[in-house]
């Protein structure tokens, strides 16, 4: 996926979670923050961080924040996230066609199952249906990437809706979206949302494929690249 006009910019606060005040060429500016988890240790005071300039001049905010470049107090490099939680549904569509192209098969998005609405759905030309649940992964700790930063019982229903789709039939799998390089694994966040992490290890014990895959990330662009190790 590809941004246009993208700026840089200097975090300075986060009055709420949908905007950010940000301080581009000596201006401050009050932006729209495409991301309404925590994000905590990524928008610190000073750090570096990008920006898309809206197409609509008549909007309000006329920035949106989809990246950030996370620094640490040690030795290791500064890492570039994309924190944009629109971008890994768009990527993840991105990857799978692609790879649904080369055998003729059919991709739809935002697909309503029971009462859900999953992220995609890839049917075969036979007629059988894999479904897939999108989650952007923004969260690093050591190297290793986790899910959620935030509680999420939508995320907790969408992993048994999955579990409802192979009781029916059908394959399903969630994908963690990674957004960023330098990962060596992924693990669900237990600490933060317990049942999260029970939920996701008895959907794949119920024959839910965990896949998680990291990102090459720019500043203005985001492409699915490698696997990742799932830890649960």
């Amino acid at each position: 996926m590809q941004y246009d006009k993208i700026v840089q910019g200097k975090f300075i606060s986060r009055p709420n979670r949908f905007i950010a005040k940000v301080l581009i060429e000596g201006i401050e500016h009050t932006v729209h923050v495409k991301n309404t988890g925590r994000c905590r240790e990524l928008l610190t005071y000073g750090t570096t961080v990008f920006l898309e300039k809206a197409s609509n001049p008549e909007r309000k905010t006329q920035y949106d924040l989809v990246a950030v470049m996370k620094t640490y107090t040690d030795e290791r490099e500064p890492l570039l996230i994309n924190m944009d939680s629109g971008a890994p549904n768009i990527a993840a569509y991105e990857w799978i066609l692609s790879k649904a192209n080369e055998k003729g098969h059919k991709v739809r998005k935002e697909v309503a199952y029971g009462d859900s609405r999953l992220d995609i759905c890839v049917e075969e030309i036979g007629g059988a249906k894999t479904f897939i649940e999108v989650k952007g992964v923004t969260l690093e700790c050591d190297g290793v990437a986790m899910f959620p930063d935030a509680p999420t019982e939508r995320g907790v229903k969408h992993i048994k809706e999955l579990v409802h789709c192979v009781q029916e039939g059908h394959k399903a799998y969630i994908l963690f979206v990674v957004q960023m390089k330098g990962i060596s694994k992924f693990r669900p966040n237990e600490e933060m949302h317990p049942e999260f992490a029970e939920t996701l290890r008895e959907a794949k014990e119920a024959g839910v494929g965990i896949i998680a895959m990291d990102c090459l990330v720019t500043k203005d662009s985001m492409i699915i690249d490698k696997p990742v190790t799932v830890e649960l």
